[in-house]
């Protein structure tokens, strides 16, 4: 209710909204995985994907007041860890990129924004009030309190100091500049215009004195 404006109930909330109906089904789901019933979490984690859109593997670990909005093609791999407060946006991965049994799923501290579309693959440590933007790929940890965007993402700089505990939809922060490579192409391009300005102006500066001195040779040709 507190993150979502179009929220008018929370009768329209518990019968709407499909990431409170996928952390019922994974509730459910985990029970049976720490009981060693393998197959029948999966299964029932299975009708939950069916029925929400979201998959959500039995042994992820889920925090308090996770925020799923939206939803639809949101996967949270079975050694994801994700803290309280957090909100993901439809899209988003938690994903793996090792065959190893071990933990090979990200770690999301606490009041972590995930924008739409955003993959975070890998045994990463996501730290505390972290905002990744939508599309973002991230390969690597973030700090606490740092947005990122971008693939690979990287660390946005923000005119405003951080406020950890303000919620940004999709992650986005009025006051942080865009992404820095995109800036630092941008800023290329602008250069790379002046320069050629500035060579086209000597250019022409030096044909009129090539002229010039071509004139006066002839004059001097021309005078007895």
């Amino acid at each position: 209710m507190a993150h979502d404006p179009a929220a008018r109930s929370r009768l329209e909330v518990l019968l709407c909204y499909p990431g409170i109906h996928a952390r019922i089904f994974h509730r459910w789901a985990n029970a049976l995985w720490r009981r060693r019933w393998w197959t029948s979490a999966r299964f029932v984690s299975h009708v939950g994907r069916v029925a929400t859109g979201i998959e959500i593997h039995p042994g992820a670990t889920l925090g308090k007041r996770l925020f799923i909005d939206h939803g639809m093609g949101v996967v949270i791999g079975e050694t994801a860890e994700v803290g309280d407060d957090v909100t993901l946006y439809q899209g988003v991965t938690l994903g793996g990129t090792s065959l190893d049994k071990g933990k090979r799923h990200p770690t999301l501290g606490n009041r972590v924004i995930v924008g739409a579309g955003a993959k975070v693959l890998g045994p990463l440590m996501i730290g505390d009030g972290a905002r990744i933007g939508s599309n973002a790929v991230v390969l690597n940890d973030v700090p606490e309190c740092t947005s990122v965007v971008g693939i690979p993402a990287k660390a946005v700089k923000s005119k405003n100091p951080a406020v950890p505990d303000t919620f940004a939809s999709y992650a986005n922060v009025p006051g942080e500049v865009a992404d820095p490579v995109a800036r630092a192409l941008t800023d290329l391009r602008d250069e790379v215009s002046r320069l050629r300005s500035r060579v086209a102006e000597l250019e022409c500066a030096s044909d009129d004195h090539r002229r010039a001195s071509e004139a006066a040779l002839r004059m001097e040709r021309v005078e007895p």
